[in-house]
């Protein structure tokens, strides 16, 4: 097999579809992302462009929420990457839910996570929000028995980049760490 250099491309898509909350001026606003990931066991980061509103209230607040989008709320998710909060009051978009910690968390997500950041490394016109997970917080129909978040139930959408497509999680192919018995 030859492959061939096809540039400085980011090539780690498909990546969840997130809607992340936060309070700005004492009022919920959200943004659709998609670059988000595990950075530790108790950790994630989530990567805004700075110019977004929701970042001045990340920044001041330092509690935001990551709402993991399926397809049963797909559309509205979407819709909120395409209005600004800078032009818009996107506080009605959802019905919405005060989290234990601060950050306001979309009812109809299935899964959300409460996060605290505990810093910002500010790269390329982004804020990369290192954000400390302080509560899950998941719809009891996608819970298993043993508590635990049933990804053959919830099928999380996820959105690849350079073609602006959504896909939703797919079929088991095998068990971690059990391929070669």
């Amino acid at each position: 097999m030859t492959k061939k250099n096809i540039g400085a491309v980011l090539a780690l898509y498909p990546c969840p579809v997130i809607v992340v909350g936060a309070m700005v001026n004492g009022k919920p606003t959200w943004t659709l992302a998609a670059h988000a990931g595990t950075v530790a066991h108790s950790h994630l980061m989530v990567s805004l462009v700075q110019a977004h509103y929701i970042n001045k209230g990340i920044r001041e607040t330092k509690k935001l929420s990551i709402n993991i989008v399926d397809e049963s709320w797909l559309k509205e998710a979407d819709l909120m990457g395409t209005i600004s909060g800078n032009n818009e009051d996107k506080s009605a978009a959802f019905e919405w839910t005060m989290g234990e910690n601060g950050a306001p968390l979309i009812n109809n997500a299935k899964a959300s996570i409460e996060c605290e950041t505990d810093g910002n490394y500010e790269l390329e016109h982004f804020d990369q929000f290192m954000c400390k997970i302080l509560a899950t917080y998941a719809d009891e129909t996608v819970l298993n028995e043993q508590g635990k978040i049933n990804y053959h139930e919830f099928k999380p959408v996820l959105f690849e980049f350079p073609t602006y497509e959504y896909f939703v999680t797919g079929d088991k192919v095998g068990n971690c760490g059990k391929m070669n018995q």
